[in-house]
Order: structure tokens, then sequence, then C-alpha cells
């Protein structure tokens, strides 16, 4: 997958070290650093927007609750993500705290200025989704963060959402790499297979078409 291909190599070596979350694997041009800020309050600002899009944008839109967290167990929003269904599979059964996935995504930061998408701090594709060129990254849900675990264990095989994850759910107060602190992260994120246990995933050369 032209450069792509050893960048995510590195990123899934990086992704399993210290059973991190995804790493830095950045468009390549720069960003500056006005572009941060005012960053904590202008990522609070655009998360609490999303509740105004989860009440007008009907099915597709949910908002799940962090998965430590029980119908009995007091929660701020900063206790909830908020996804928005891209394609829905077929599957009918979601991954386990304790299962390996099989993933693809493209991760970026709230828009600004000089990129009105959001910046790309990773991602495991170039240009637009396709299942049979994309990358991909193997692990199981329990080394991800919080914020992105919690998505995984609502999604059906086949499904791919784009998933808002507040800071509080991600790095944090932290900087990590090219991703600032309080930095809001959006995940287009495909659930392209899991197993479930001590079970292996099959190569994904023997199931890329």
């Amino acid at each position: 997958m032209k450069s792509v291909g050893l960048r995510m190599l590195l990123c899934a070596a990086l992704l399993i070290a210290h059973c991190s979350f995804l790493i830095s694997c950045s468009e390549s041009d720069e960003v500056t650093d006005n572009e941060f800020s005012n960053w904590q309050a202008r990522n609070e600002a655009y998360f609490a927007t999303l509740e105004d899009s989860l009440s007008r944008g009907g099915s597709a839109w949910k908002k799940i609750k962090l998965f430590t967290k029980d119908e009995n167990t007091a929660t701020t929003n900063a206790d909830y993500i908020y996804i928005k269904v891209l394609e829905q599979g077929d599957g009918t059964m979601s991954p386990l705290y304790t299962d390996s996935v099989r993933v693809s995504y493209r991760g970026r930061l709230i828009p600004t200025t000089n990129h009105p998408q959001g910046y790309v701090f990773d991602e495991t594709y170039e240009g637009n989704y396709s299942r049979s060129t994309t990358g991909i990254v193997d692990n199981k849900v329990s080394n991800f963060r919080d914020g992105f675990a919690t998505a995984l264990q609502h999604m059906h095989l086949d499904d791919r959402w784009r998933i808002y994850i507040p800071y509080q759910l991600g790095y944090g107060t932290s900087d990590y790499l090219n991703i600032p602190a309080y930095s809001v992260m959006i995940f287009d994120v495909a659930l392209i297979d899991f197993v479930t246990g001590s079970e292996s995933l099959e190569p994904w050369a023997s199931r890329h078409w």
C-alpha cells in the first residue's frame, strides 16, 4: 500500500507495546502551534455540540456510556462517546473486552483553520476507505483506550462507525506524540473481524480480496 504499509507496520508494533492506543502516523503537512491555542476550551465546546447532532441525526447517531459504568453509577458527559453509523454490517454479535479484533481506521482531531476536516494523526488507509485495499491492526479490545474499547464492544462485524471520543476517554490532559493534550479524537473505524478469548485471528492475506 505504497508508504502507508511501512507506516502501519510501525503503528501496529508500537500500538501493542505497553498496551498503548493508536499512535502518531500523521499527515505529512505540518500542524502549527497556533492551531492549538485555547485547545481545551475548543475541544470541550466541540464535544458539547454533539448532543445536538444526536437529537437531529436520527437513528444513525448514538450515545454510548463508558463500558465500566453501570446503570447505578453517576456519570458526566465525559463518560460517553458519540457515534455515527457510516455503514451497517450484517453481524449480530459484538466483541467482548477480552476478545481480539481486526480493525481499520482513520483518526483525526477536531477541525482547525489549516485542517478543516481535522488533522489526521493516524490511519491504516489513504484516500477513501476500501476493504479490499485497507491496512489493518489486530489487537485485543482491552489494549485500546477506554473510548475506543467502548465503541468496539457495541460494534458488529463489518460495521463502520465514526466515533467521537472525549479527551477524558482518550489521552486526557497529556500530550501524546502529535496528539495534543485535551484532544477530542474522531475515528472512522471498520470492524473487519474478531475472535473470542484465546483464539487467533486468521492471517489477513487469506481473507483479503
